[in-house]
This record gives structure tokens, sequence and C-alpha cells, in this order.
């Protein structure tokens, strides 16, 4: 049995300006709700919870890595791994352009990560799963599309084939 090859998932610099920004205005608006005492409790509560518990969880759903295992790509989470099965993978190519008009149907568009359910005409519907849209590979299933975005994606690319099957 081989090894699981493990790969990075370096953040793009739209995704950390974007991150730096909400971050500091949601500590902005909490700090704002809790230095404001003529505020009626429930709008203090809200100023102040809300945008904290925000980033608490976009952080905890943040794309951390990959770990390509036999018949299983993992998504590395803060707590946690997303595990993904490759049985039936059809193709997998780097496509740095694979993201571009892309529609978010449901999910996170920048905080932390990219993830979710998104649509575009390329690929239709597909599960974004990257922090780096110019690093996005797209994997090719006969029932769903998954974009993921590996620090070395051709590496990664290579990988694949000999991970497809479970042992």
């Amino acid at each position: 049995m081989q090894p699981p090859f493990e790969f990075s998932a370096p953040w793009s610099r739209g995704l950390l300006a974007t991150s730096l920004a909400a971050t500091a205005l949601f500590f902005g608006v909490a700090a704002f709700g809790y230095l404001q005492p003529g505020l009626p409790a429930w709008a203090r509560w809200t100023l102040t919870t809300l945008p904290l518990l925000t980033l608490i969880g976009a952080a905890l759903w943040t794309v951390r890595g990959y770990v390509l295992e036999p018949g299983v790509l993992r998504v590395r989470r803060l707590l946690w791994d997303t595990c993904l099965p490759l049985d039936g993978l059809e193709s997998a190519r780097w496509d740095p352009e694979a993201t571009r008009g892309s529609l978010r149907l449901f999910g996170n568009g920048g905080l932390y990560s990219y993830h979710g359910w998104f649509w575009n005409r390329r690929l239709g519907r597909y599960r974004l799963y990257a922090t780096d849209p110019k690093r996005a590979v797209v994997l090719r299933f006969a029932r769903r599309t998954i974009v993921v975005s590996p620090g070395e994606p051709a590496d990664f690319v290579r990988a694949l084939p000999t991970r497809r099957a479970a042992p």
C-alpha cells in the first residue's frame, strides 16, 4: 500500500485580501455593538455575536490542504476532513480558468476559502473546495464535478491515476 500524498492549499492574493478586509469589518461591527451602551439588549447582542459567529463558522470550514489516499480524496478542514470517494473518476485536469464566471448557488465565496455549490457554463454545477482559483483542478465523474486547488496542481493530477480505486 502506498503512503498518502499530501498537498497544501495556498491562498490566492484575492482570498487573502477579502478575508483580511471581511475580518476587520466583522470585528469592527462587533466592537461597535459592544461599545454602544444606548442600544437595546437584543441589538447589542446581535451586533456583537453574529459577526463573531460568522467568522468562527467560516474559519471552521476553511480548506487547509488535500490528502490523496487509495480511492479517497480528503479535504483538510480546521477540525475535520471531508472525505470524497474517487470511485468512478473519469478525468482530472488542471484548469486555471475553471471557476471563471461562476455563480455561487450555496456556499462561501471568499471568507477564508471558496467552498460549496457553484455553477458556470463550462462545468455546469460543481462542488468547490479551493483557496486559489488559478490552481483549480477539475475532477470529472459521471454524475458530479469537483474542483480543488492544491498547491502543486500538476503533481496532484499526476498522482491521481494511481489513487482511483480503493484497495
